[in-house]
């Protein structure tokens, strides 16, 4: 008789490979992620150098603005509010902003939306194009989201840092949750004042603040 439950066996470094191509992708932000994954996986399995940008490059078309986080936050802003928006309307904000198509449609396969976006979601992802790393994605978060918009450092609620680290550290994926955990832990116990608020001085310049 023809077996149906046959055991899947996973190769132990899938997790890893997969892990170091999601990464490469935000870094490079092709503009055919088939055609460029494609090459990739070419390169890699023939022991070549993969396709991948480096961290210090930029984004440079002559046809397209340059994201800059005073770009995001209008972009914010044009979402008004709302932790849920549809694929179409927030291509449609991103295309009248006149910014990369090659980095919205990176951002959508790296965070694997559909028709309905987790905007924070997004915007993490779209904010890590802009930060080398972890910290600096989250700094440049907190300006885009900031409760101060005219006085004093940037500041937002600690629930919503707590989400954003947690999830940029996952799709990082370098990261234990054990060591996420310690830190929004000792963040919140130590660092945090009454109001509920973390401001950027407060994960920038506390040196027991590790977020990576």
């Amino acid at each position: 008789m023809p077996q149906t439950d046959k055991q899947i066996c996973i190769p132990p470094e899938l997790p890893e490979l997969l892990k170091q191509f999601t990464k490469a992708a935000i870094r490079t932000q092709p503009q055919d992620l088939i055609q460029w994954a494609s090459d990739y996986f070419g390169a890699m399995s023939r022991g070549d150098i993969p396709p991948v940008r480096d961290t210090s490059e930029r984004i440079s078309l002559s046809n397209w603005a340059e994201l800059t986080p005073e770009l995001l936050k209008i972009l914010h802003s044009r979402v008004a509010g709302r932790l849920i928006i549809h694929a179409e309307e927030l291509a449609q904000i991103w295309k009248v902003l006149n910014l990369p198509t090659d980095l919205f449609n990176s951002v959508m396969n790296v965070g694997r939306f559909t028709e309905e976006i987790e905007w924070l979601k997004f915007l993490a992802l779209a904010c890590s194009s802009l930060g080398v790393t972890i910290a600096k994605t989250l700094e440049i978060v907190c300006e885009v989201l900031s409760c101060d918009r005219d006085s004093g450092p940037p500041r937002i609620p600690f629930s919503t840092f707590q989400f954003l680290y947690t999830y940029i550290a996952e799709v990082d994926g370098e990261i234990s949750a054990s060591h996420v955990s310690r830190m929004l832990n000792y963040i919140e116990q130590e660092v945090i004042g009454p109001d509920g608020l973390i401001k950027v001085n407060d994960f920038t310049q506390n040196p027991r603040v590790r977020l990576e």
